[in-house]
């Protein structure tokens, strides 16, 4: 059997309504690709069949008992075949486009890795349009990969020692900024894809208030809160977590072996080519927007 030149790693935790329409989406926009390529899904300490449902999906499924998604991805990485690594969450839907398109970057010795710039699947509300505009601005210009899509070489991955499970949240963007440093000394820039956009899911927006949303998304000015996972619980606790004593979070697990709750009602999948709203109308059209290349 040849070996796959890519591997595309997917955490999950408790996905099994979401993963077979994104990992559909995924199947299919490695079909359009020439290189050979396997998928990987690491089921995070999952409590539903996530792992049934990836396997009858024909993905690789690898168990990370602990509940942390640095982990999780490490994991995946740790049991790919491929010299090529794209990790792209559970809810988030990979156009076949910006697939070749990273894939292109990596084998042709332009990048050491990157990201692309994000839409939400089901639209948003013009204040929370204007915070993925930011978002999609600042790492545009400084060279920071949203953790819903990351695609590296396996050789700078395993030189910079992955994602830091130190990190409860915010681990990409260390992830993002290790990588820069190694790409700049070789000549290798870290590079963000302008088009077409990695369509995810906007479910956290719907599941928490604003006020959550804020206060969780502070927390990233904080370095040293993101390695409590108590305060990063935004990014572990599905809807009802949230309702503690007198409304404070309820307590997490220390040993982060997994989330309190479940979502009771995850998005459904998308249907159709739905994904492909935001793909350029030629794949040559993508720029690309370099990281800062000086050391950190």
């Amino acid at each position: 059997m040849e070996r796959p030149v890519y591997s595309i790693i997917v955490p999950a935790y408790n996905e099994e309504d979401l993963l077979p329409g994104s990992l559909a989406v995924l199947k299919r926009a490695m079909e359009t690709t020439p290189l050979s390529g396997e998928l990987v899904v690491v089921d995070n300490n999952s409590t539903d069949r996530t792992a049934e449902v990836a396997k009858k999906m024909g993905a690789r499924v690898v168990f990370e008992p602990i509940n942390q998604i640095s982990r999780a991805r490490n994991a995946g990485a740790r049991v790919a075949l491929g010299k090529y690594l794209v990790f792209v969450d559970a809810d988030t839907f990979l156009a076949p486009e910006l697939l070749q398109t990273a894939l292109d970057y990596l084998d042709s010795g332009q990048a050491c890795g990157g990201g692309g710039l994000v839409a939400f699947q089901e639209g948003a509300a013009p204040h929370v349009q204007m915070c993925i505009d930011l978002w999609n601005r600042l790492a545009a210009r400084f060279g920071m990969a949203a953790g819903c899509f990351v695609y590296c070489l396996r050789e700078a991955f395993d030189a910079v020692g992955g994602f830091s499970i130190q990190m409860y949240a915010g681990e990409e963007l260390r992830f993002s900024r290790d990588l820069r440093k190694w790409g700049a000394s070789r000549g290798l820039p870290f590079t963000i894809l302008r088009e077409p956009h990695i369509v995810t899911s906007g479910r956290k927006i719907s599941w928490y208030t604003p006020t959550q949303l804020a206060v969780s998304f502070a927390l990233l000015l904080f370095p040293f809160a993101l390695r409590s996972r108590r305060l990063c619980a935004y990014w572990y606790e599905r809807p009802g977590a949230w309702g503690g004593v007198n409304g404070n979070p309820a307590p997490c697990s220390t040993s982060g072996e997994r989330p309190l709750r479940a979502i009771s009602s995850p998005p459904s999948a998308p249907s159709g080519l739905r994904v492909t709203v935001h793909v350029a109308s030629k794949r040559g059209t993508a720029e690309p927007v370099e990281g800062p290349q000086k050391k950190a």
